[in-house]
C-alpha cells in the first residue's frame, strides 16, 4: 500500500503541547488527542516512538513500510517508526499520545562515540504495539519535563536523549551491537576539573557535550562514570549547586531574587522558586527571610 506524507487526518494535527520552542536538541516531544479519524506520516530524519496515554484500549490499523498490525492499543503500548518509514494509521475511538522524535543523525553519532563496530550498519526495525517500561519511563519524564516548561534544564534533556539512543541501539538495532561499559567512576583528577567547570560556570547553560568534552569522551560513557563516582546523575548535582549558590546568595546579599536567578542559571524567577521549593521545601524570600 503506497502511504501519502503529510497529516491525512479529519482534524487539526496540532499538538496539545509541544517541545518545538523549548531550545530542545536532538529529541522532540507532542502530545496529541485526537476524535476517531486516519493519519498519514513520515520522518526523513527523525525516528518516531509513539506511546499510548488512552485510558481504555483503542482498537488501531497500522501500516509501517508495507507491514501491517490490526488490534488494540492501551496505556503503555508503544510502536517505533524508523527515519524514512511511511506510516498510515486509523483509529475507531478518540486517541491520546505522545509522539517521540529522535534524530537519525544524533543516534548514528552515539553508536560512533559507544560501539567499535560499523555504525553505518546500524537500522532501527519498525515495532508495532510493544512495551518497554524503559522507553516508557523516558516518556513519561520528558513528559514531566514539557509541562514544566523544561525545569530541569538542557542537562537533563541531553542525559534522557542519550539513554533512550543508547537503548534503541542495544534494543531495536537490525543488527545487534556490542556497548562497551566502563565501571568505576571517573577518576579524582578528572572528577574535580568536571566539578570545577561546572562551580565557575553555573550561570551557563551547561550542555552535557561541554561535560563530556573536556574529559574526551562519550556522553553516555561520561553520564555513567559520573553517576558511579558521585552517586548522582550530572543534571541533578548541577541543580543541586545552583540551589546551593542561590541559598548563599539569598543568606549573604542584598541582590534581588531575580538576580539571583540568572547568576545561578535558572531562566527567570519562577523557574528558581519552582525548583527552589521542590528541593527546600520553602520558596526563596521565605528562606531569606527564615
Amino acid at each position: 500500500m503506497e502511504i501519502p506524507t503529510g497529516c491525512q487526518t479529519q482534524i487539526t494535527c496540532l499538538p496539545i503541547l509541544s517541545s518545538e520552542n523549548q531550545g530542545w536538541e536532538n529529541i522532540w516531544l507532542e502530545e496529541f488527542q485526537h476524535p476517531p479519524g486516519e493519519g498519514t506520516s513520515y520522518y526523513r530524519d527523525e525516528h518516531a516512538i509513539c506511546v499510548s496515554l488512552a485510558p481504555r484500549p483503542v482498537p488501531l490499523l497500522q501500516i509501517q513500510g508495507g507491514k501491517s498490525y490490526t488490534g488494540l492499543y492501551g496505556k503503555g503500548d508503544l510502536s517505533i517508526t524508523p527515519a524514512k518509514t511511511p506510516f498510515f494509521a486509523r483509529w475507531d475511538l478518540e486517541d491520546h499520545y505522545l509522539l517521540i522524535r529522535i534524530a537519525s543523525d544524533f543516534i548514528q553519532h552515539v553508536a560512533r562515540e559507544t560501539i567499535d563496530t560499523n555504525t553505518e550498519q546500524l537500522e532501527l526495525i519498525t515495532e508495532f504495539r510493544t512495551r518497554d517500561r524503559h522507553i516508557e519511563s523516558i516518556a513519561m519524564m520528558l513528559f514531566s519535563e514539557l509541562k514544566q516548561e523544561n525545569l530541569g534544564g538542557r542537562l537533563y534533556i541531553e542525559s534522557l536523549a542519550n539513554v533512550l539512543a543508547v537503548h534503541l541501539l542495544r534494543q531495536y538495532s537490525a543488527v545487534k551491537p556490542r556497548l562497551t561499559v566502563y565501571n568505576g567512576g571517573l577518576p579524582q583528577r578528572q572528577l574535580i576539573q568536571i566539578l570545577e567547570y561546572i562551580d565557575a560556570n553555573l550561570h551557563e547553560d551547561i550542555k552535557l557535550a561541554d561535560l563530556a568534552q573536556l574529559l574526551g569522551m562519550s556522553q553516555f560513557h561520561f553520564s555513567h562514570l559520573f553517576k558511579q563516582a558521585m552517586g548522582i546523575a550530572p543534571y541533578q548535582y548541577l541543580l543541586q549547586q545552583r540551589i546551593e549558590r542561590a541559598k548563599q546568595l539569598l543568606k549573604k546579599s542584598d541582590r534581588s531574587i531575580i538576580e539571583i536567578a540568572l547568576v545561578c542559571g535558572f531562566n527567570s524567577h519562577s523557574h528558581l522558586s519552582k525548583q527552589f521549593r521542590q528541593i527546600t521545601g520553602m520558596t526563596p524570600k521565605a528562606y531569606r527571610q527564615n
